[in-house]
């Protein structure tokens, strides 16, 4: 029998072995604490037992997928882990979505299997989900479902690049994008993560969503090392500083909006947080006045990340360690190779402005069934090494800190979620009085960024902009929602016909 420690020092190891293996040698010790109730590894070891028996058991298991839809809770994270141990992948899926793209992603990953809660059900009220769904809020009929208690499922052999999760890029009304992140991917997350004090004494808290790879990398670390995992099913500032309090928790990953709803918060200079040995903050902008508040307000560690869900390259800011960078987003992580192209496709000189590209052990396969997009991302150098294109554009300083100057992408990331500027301008373009659209992010103190579109109106066209914004809101995710709309005469474009969004940033700000 293999020890969790020797499975460690395991060049890869399935994940779920170390679970197995965590229930046998602590099994008592908290993996999972939600709503108050604590799970132990040994319990947690055992349902995910069932959820992979019961899975095997309806044909589901290597080379298949199963989608998980629903808020956070401990059969959440049993039927994803459950899903690892039957050798399927696992594609979870934000229930902010529409029911048109929870269909479309779907159908994209091919998912046996559905794991849904009420008010994802609702979503798709009077139809039923176009796959088998089980509710995973109603405890009879899951009870029925999952194998007898006790059952074991047949073993598998998981090879690092087998895939681990499918995570989509894009929840609006687009063609969304299924980023296939392995097992060795998420291996390597895992023990990059050894390094910042994850460990059997780790108690990290939770309240972003399991969808998000923003969680992920924050999570998985924990049961990795044999940690406990605080879930919240929804962030509220005044419950996270309870918990916090409570639990002693000693990591945290949030994104900024989030550091500045609790920063605001009445009870957050009389809390006790002194247990936080680690706080994170990655997926959006992080502005510098916001990291020196946090500095001074919540002393400890505050490292910030920036990468893609893609993989390719990440950097790290340790902002307590280097507070005159705050305005950039670090340095390369150790073994992660990150470089700077022109749009000749070539390596601009030493600081000069290029797009990001990188490369290192975490790398998606690539998109699922998009050959041509997942070609369309990546970057060779000329010895062939494999690059991911992120999008963005940067420049290094003299240290080597990357400061980020904007994005070549139209992404929008507003509380944390990526908003892809392209899909809310194909949906405005489906309503008959609208001729052409742009839609930017501009800065909100709620959210970091939120979407507003401009729109030409087709000839003799009478919707009002309040109409339409209502129009369009309905039609997308919550998470997508347009904060205002605008008509405009004509876009701005450059001499090629490309549109110039900076130019309606500066009508924007030039407005007020």
């Amino acid at each position: 029998m293999t020890s969790a420690a020797a499975l460690l020092e395991q060049d890869f190891a399935p994940m779920m072995d170390l679970i197995r293996q965590y229930g046998r040698e602590r099994g008592g010790h908290p993996a999972l604490i939600w709503n108050d109730r604590s799970v132990g590894y040994a319990e947690l070891d055992a349902l995910a037992d069932r959820y992979a028996a019961a899975l095997q058991r309806d044909g589901i298991g290597i080379g298949d997928a199963i989608a998980l839809c629903a808020t956070a809770s401990i059969d959440y994270v049993a039927a994803f882990l459950g899903a690892l141990r039957a050798g399927a992948a696992v594609a979870p899926l934000a229930p902010s979505s529409t029911a048109a793209s929870l269909a479309a992603m779907l159908e994209n990953c091919s998912a046996r299997l559905l794991f849904l809660d009420a008010e994802v059900a609702a979503l798709f009220a009077p139809e039923a989900p176009p796959v088998p769904a089980l509710r995973i809020d109603d405890g009879a009929a899951l009870e029925r479902w999952l194998a007898p208690a006790g059952t074991l499922p047949q073993p598998v052999t998981i090879a690092p690049t087998a895939p681990f999760n499918i995570i989509y890029s894009s929840g609006t009304t687009g063609a969304p994008k299924g980023i296939v992140q392995s097992h060795g991917m998420r291996w390597s997350y895992a023990k990059r993560a050894g390094g910042l004090n994850y460990g059997p004494d780790a108690v990290t808290l939770i309240s972003t969503p399991l969808y998000s790879n923003t969680t992920l990398v924050s999570f998985f670390p924990t049961l990795t090392f044999g940690g406990t995992v605080v879930l919240m099913s929804k962030f509220d500032a005044g419950r996270y500083l309870e918990l916090a309090q409570r639990y002693r928790a000693t990591h945290t990953m949030l994104v900024p909006v989030q550091y500045q709803r609790l920063l605001a918060h009445p009870d957050f200079d009389r809390t006790d947080l002194s247990a936080l040995q680690a706080k994170f903050c990655t997926s959006a902008p992080f502005a510098a006045e916001l990291k020196a508040e946090l500095l001074r307000r919540w002393p400890g560690r505050l490292t910030e990340y920036y990468g893609m869900t893609e993989g390719g390259g990440s950097c790290e800011l340790r902002a307590h360690e280097f507070p005159t960078k705050l305005h950039t987003v670090g340095k390369p992580i150790e073994g992660h190779d990150i470089r700077l192209i022109g749009e000749d496709g070539r390596e601009v000189a030493a600081g000069e402005i290029g797009e990001v590209v990188g490369s290192s052990a975490t790398m998606m396969n690539g998109y699922h069934r998009e050959p041509a997009k997942s070609a369309e991302v990546e970057w060779h150098d000329a010895a062939g090494k494999r690059f991911i294109r992120t999008g963005d554009m940067g420049r290094f300083d003299a240290d080597g800190f990357l400061t980020l100057l904007d994005r070549k992408k139209d992404m929008i990331i507003s509380g944390g979620f990526n908003i892809y500027a392209s899909d809310l301008e194909h949906e405005l373009r489906q309503h008959p009085a609208v001729e052409e659209a742009a839609v930017i992010g501009v800065p909100s103190a709620a959210w970091g960024e939120t979407p507003v579109a401009y729109v030409v109106a087709r000839a003799g066209a009478t919707v009002g902009e309040q109409e339409l914004l209502a129009w369009l809101n309905g039609r997308v995710g919550k998470t997508q929602r347009l904060a205002g709309l605008h008509f405009i005469d004509e876009l701005p474009r450059s001499p090629i016909g490309k549109i110039l969004k900076r130019e309606l940033r500066a009508a924007w700000g030039a407005a007020g």
